[in-house]
């Protein structure tokens, strides 16, 4: 899935790098790990579902629009899926281990 669209470089400087992201309802992000801190800035949204390629359980987020979160680090291979009725947006601003890591690596492994 091709999220250039939805997904904008704002700053990226040295070690951390400052992202928007939307998904439209019905979307979803590509199957990914998240190996940095973070911190995560709601802009709008009403409910996305976190899926977990290990089938593990499902796990809802109702959606608090200025919500702002410091996240750790996980290998665990997740995708946020938009289940709301609303645009969801968000600003995430990466602490990278070197200027050229993806902050969240895709897993395309079945």
């Amino acid at each position: 899935m091709d999220l250039t669209k939805n997904q904008q470089v704002l700053h990226h400087r040295g070690n951390y790098l400052v992202r928007r992201q939307r998904l439209a309802p019905g979307q979803a992000t590509p199957w990914h790990r998240d190996p940095f801190h973070r911190v995560t800035v709601v802009l709008s949204g009403d409910l996305l579902n976190i899926e977990f390629r290990d089938g593990g359980e499902t796990q809802p987020w109702k959606i608090t629009v200025g919500e702002v979160d410091w996240v750790e680090p996980t290998d665990r291979v997740h995708r946020a899926v938009n289940v709301g009725k609303q645009l969801f947006e968000e600003v995430v601003t990466f602490f990278l281990d070197r200027p050229d890591a993806a902050p969240q690596p895709e897993d395309d492994s079945n």
